[in-house]
């Protein structure tokens, strides 16, 4: 039975990704902010994890700091079994082929001056063999893929659609066959009318290719749609982890009962019956996040230890898990 349970593909242990602050006229080290302050988690075989929160809670430079993008400042990243916290960028090179991005802006992340085919092409001649007769039938395969017209192949980035760009940077992170995947908020900055066609083609794509995704977002009701699991994550910390159905049916930690109650509710009379809950305050700064636990200062069910205690991981079911006094007694 052990031999059908899925395998972990990426394995996160207390990363954290602390930005130096500098200040005064000799530039003197005077504090750091914690985007990431000791995640844990991990992303299985062929699963889409999602990474939920509010807005600077650091979601994308959490998944940024998985795919070495930064050199991270502790903690361990193990994709496929290989450690490469610690690897230096020149070694990171021969990895690139395993785990890839999809990034929130298509126009900023496409070079202007490229042509499509360039564009998708770039990957397969940084690290490949292969020849340009070769290469150009596997740019038009991965335009076949991801719903592009290989008529277009020679047109720049400016004279598509937003969702015509995602789909090309789509296809230029499957260029080198992936494994892994982190798509960073890639519906954010598209029509609501092309956002379920993006998110229906990476199921597509999943199924067709193998993939497994970390698939960072702000919007809970897309992140039900597409992911198995769910991380929910406030100011640096995952604060719940769960099976997407668990999660929300029943969410445990304050932060994503707020969360959750804003997502509207399409029965009117579920609508008008339903509890909203505002958080008051702001987002603590993460350069100065509060002692104990750092939701304590908007919780709506805070407690004295909150104020004084980082609050322990319980796992409250099989595969579902909170940092929460309310459940540490």
């Amino acid at each position: 039975m052990s031999d059908l349970s899925p395998k972990p593909l990426v394995q996160v242990r207390d990363l954290k990704m602390h930005f130096p602050i500098f200040s005064g006229l000799l530039r003197r080290r005077s504090g750091a902010v914690k985007a990431v302050d000791g995640v844990s988690f991990d992303v299985f075989e062929g699963e889409t994890l999602g990474l939920v929160g509010e807005s600077g809670c650091g979601k994308s430079t959490c998944g940024r700091a998985v795919l070495r993008l930064y050199d991270i400042t502790s903690g361990s990243i193990a994709i496929d079994g290989e450690d490469i916290a610690k690897s230096s960028q020149s070694d990171l090179r021969s990895k690139r082929s395993l785990m890839q991005m999809v990034f929130q802006d298509p126009m900023a992340s496409l070079n202007p001056r490229m042509t499509v085919e360039a564009i998708i092409r770039e990957p397969l001649d940084e690290h490949t063999r292969l020849s340009s007769a070769e290469k150009r039938e596997k740019v038009l395969e991965l335009m076949d893929a991801v719903g592009l017209n290989r008529a277009f192949s020679g047109r720049y980035p400016h004279a598509f659609s937003g969702g015509q760009r995602q789909r090309i940077g789509i296809a230029r992170a499957l260029a080198l066959n992936p494994k892994f995947i982190v798509c960073d908020e890639p519906i954010a900055a598209l029509d609501v009318s092309i956002q379920a066609q993006v998110v229906n083609l990476l199921e597509d794509l999943q199924d067709q290719f193998g993939l497994t995704f970390l698939f960072i977002s702000h919007d809970l009701s897309m992140v039900r749609h597409i992911a198995d699991r769910v991380a929910v994550m406030y100011l640096g910390r995952i604060v719940e982890i769960a099976p997407a159905d668990q999660l929300y049916a029943a969410p445990r930690h304050p932060y994503t009962r707020a969360l959750l109650s804003a997502l509207p509710e399409p029965d009117p009379s579920l609508e008008n019956t339903r509890e909203r809950i505002i958080l008051k305050g702001d987002v603590p700064s993460p350069a100065n996040p509060p002692k104990g636990c750092n939701f304590c200062t908007r919780c709506p069910d805070v407690m004295a230890i909150c104020r004084d205690q980082e609050p322990p991981e319980v796992d409250i079911a099989p595969g579902h898990r909170t940092a929460c006094h309310l459940y540490s007694s």
